[in-house]
């Protein structure tokens, strides 16, 4: 049995999906709200750690 690799996006993707700007996705990422890796220089973001962040600002009630 195999696994999907996990989808990964771009930041410019993320800016979309959560309709806010680039410096506020990286601050996301730098406050560790946002999980993201490195690609040889390229930051990807896993959609599931987009879903998360979404979930746990609606469990908050934000």
């Amino acid at each position: 049995m195999t696994t999907a690799a996990p989808e990964l996006l771009k930041v410019p993707e993320v800016m979309t999906r959560l309709k806010v700007g680039r410096t506020k996705v990286y601050d996301l990422i730098r406050t560790h709200r946002l999980v993201s890796i490195k690609i040889d220089g390229c930051r990807r973001i896993p959609a599931e750690a987009v879903r998360d962040f979404i979930n746990g600002r609606i469990g908050e009630g934000a």
